[in-house]
């Protein structure tokens, strides 16, 4: 599956209780056609977890990032930091490049 967004990119949650906050995309879920791919972005939708103890962990209260929609997280502006949609351009020599909308900055 083709995604515009990727692993470390710079992502705004657009809605829900998490809405405006900004943080770096750990992992990409990819979905199929009864679950929504998502993805997990630092410091956004901690939630904590009861763990059992285990012989090398002690267990207790975890707090960790929960998985959220990838439609409710939109790629930050290289340039200002809020929330673009991206488009792929073409270059010259033939590479695909994502590029922000906004500002027509590309996305690295």
């Amino acid at each position: 599956m083709k995604l515009k967004i990727k692993k470390k990119d710079q992502v705004v949650v657009i809605s829900g209780k998490d809405k405006g906050r900004t943080g770096e995309v750990m992992e990409v879920i990819a979905g199929d056609a009864w679950t929504p791919t998502r993805v997990v972005v630092s410091k956004v939708n901690v939630v904590t977890k009861h763990k059992k103890p285990t012989q090398t962990d002690a267990g207790g209260l975890v707090k960790l990032e929960a998985p959220i929609a990838l439609s409710k997280v939109m790629l930050a502006d290289p340039k200002t930091g809020k929330p673009t949609r991206v488009r792929v351009k073409i270059q010259s020599d033939g590479e695909r490049v994502r590029v922000a909308a906004k500002s027509g900055e590309t996305i690295a």
